[in-house]
């Protein structure tokens, strides 16, 4: 008869995870550490064997960007780019710092192509995107490697950014990873990540479902492009530009009534665009009050978590799964469908979106105003804290050099303007236009995830079938 100390024992290993290796297993590096050794990791070691293999280095040139101090020049249309830019398949230039020619023309090795894959390796791991043509000209950083293609082609860009991107790219990637404070991984590592050599018809089949998602998240871009144009122009600022005089005053009053000293708080165009904007006395906290539903740990096992990090430039949100013991202390509000949250913290970077049916009930951060839309709808409110003079104006509330963050207090008093019902409908429409190519365009992209996995272990036709079947 076991003891109880023997059967809480044994449950206890029943939930462990053991994986047992031989001596002769081990890689050069003599990598022994536990997660290494993860059964999830040896299953898709032992999938890809399988297949034929090449190491990213014998197909492209991996080189990282320059590394230390670099020359910003607002006036260049070269950017740098950094892991945040490559956190969606696809390159994109947000919030990205331009610098100056000279920078490029040093770093010819790191400037940028069509189809090239940039690669983070250091901080936030493995993103990995696909340069596009909207994104040029540009650089990445030291903290990206370039991954361009030698004159043969022996594998489709479009297939390695979708293989890195599976499950088998991701966890190759977090096992190679190395580091005491912050992960990394060195570019002789991401030389030699193994890519299987799967059929052509199945790189094709990816490639060009990679280009449909491209080709539905242009067209996301334009209608939400095209949306804000409607608005600034039925608001009158089509075309705005802030004036900027050499000098202007403002009685000591009013500078220690708003408890203000920065000079840009008083310019001319600041007061001229509230004077604009204010002109039928509406405020946004009137027409979208703030929801305080508080998170309540230990309401459930796991829970979906909305970061700023997270806040894409479609104007909609990403979340993560978190077990609930894992929770980050900035985990705060319950959010709803149709609400809107936007970004304290630096608003001049357009941080808004609006929360789906699906995203019902999940969490956001503290770091976000949660606005539930009442006397407007979701679309037209989204698209007006995204309009860059509004954003210019919630950054002009913002306090602290860190993290400059507008209060709630502060955003809840902008003034909203009326917009006429012909123009909020068609502000609706195109939002949601956009919002569902976008929907179709991750689709697509799930898809070949999919497709990527189920080669590698089921096969070629079981991948096909899995494709017809969906295309249905």
């Amino acid at each position: 008869m076991s003891s109880p100390i023997n059967s809480r024992y044994a449950a206890m290993v029943k939930r462990l995870e053991v994986s047992i290796i031989k001596k002769s297993q081990l890689n050069d590096e003599l990598r022994f550490e536990a997660e290494f050794f993860r059964k999830r990791f040896l299953a898709e070691e032992s999938a890809l064997s399988k297949w034929e293999t090449i190491g990213v280095g014998d197909f492209a040139d991996v080189t990282d960007g320059p590394h230390g101090y670099h020359v910003v020049d607002e006036s260049s249309p070269i950017v740098m780019l950094t892991a945040k830019n490559a956190k969606d398949w696809f390159t994109d230039r947000e919030d990205a710092e331009h610098i100056a020619k000279s920078v490029d023309d040093a770093n010819k090795r790191s400037s940028l192509a069509v189809r090239d894959i940039i690669l983070s390796t250091r901080g936030t791991l493995g993103l990995c995107a696909l340069v596009t043509p909207e994104v040029l000209p540009a650089n990445i950083d030291q903290d990206v490697a370039r991954i361009s293609w030698k004159k043969k082609r022996s594998v489709l860009p479009e297939y390695v950014v979708a293989y890195l991107n599976s499950r088998y790219g991701q966890d190759h990637i977090a096992r190679q990873a190395s580091g005491m404070v912050q992960q990394g991984l060195p570019l002789q590592k991401v030389r030699c990540i193994p890519v299987p050599l799967l059929p052509e018809t199945i790189q094709h089949l990816i490639a060009d479902t990679v280009q449909a998602a491209l080709m539905e998240r242009r067209d996301a871009q334009a209608r939400l492009v095209l949306a804000e144009q409607v608005l600034l122009g039925a608001l009158g600022l089509e075309g705005w530009q802030a004036q900027e005089p050499l000098s202007y005053t403002r009685r000591a009053s009013a500078v220690f009534a708003d408890t203000r000293l920065d000079a840009a708080y008083f310019a001319p165009h600041v007061s001229d665009l509230l004077a604009h904007l204010g002109k039928d006395r509406a405020t946004v906290g009137e027409v979208a009050p703030p929801r305080h539903e508080q998170f309540i740990r230990g309401s459930g096992p796991e829970f979906d978590y909305i970061e700023i990090s997270g806040i894409q430039n479609y104007g909609t949100a990403i979340a993560k799964r978190l077990p609930e013991h894992e929770a980050p202390s900035r985990a705060k509000w319950y959010v709803r469908s149709g609400d809107i949250i936007t970004s304290t913290v630096r608003p001049i970077r357009r941080l808004s979106a609006v929360v789906t049916p699906e995203q019902d009930g999940f969490v956001c951060s503290s770091g976000f105003i949660v606005l539930r839309p009442k006397a407007i709808s979701s679309e037209l409110l989204l698209t007006y804290l995204r309009l860059s003079p509004v954003c210019e104006l919630m950054n002009l509330h913002t306090s602290a050099s860190m993290y400059p963050a507008i209060s709630e207090r502060d955003l809840l008093a902008l003034p909203f303007p009326n917009v006429s019902e012909n123009t909020e409908k068609e502000i609706i429409q195109m939002v949601r236009r956009a919002h569902a190519a976008r929907r179709v365009a991750s689709s697509h992209l799930e898809r070949v995830e999919r497709i990527v996995e189920i080669t590698i272990e089921r096969g070629e036709i079981a991948a096909t079938n899995y494709f017809d079947k969906k295309s249905e």
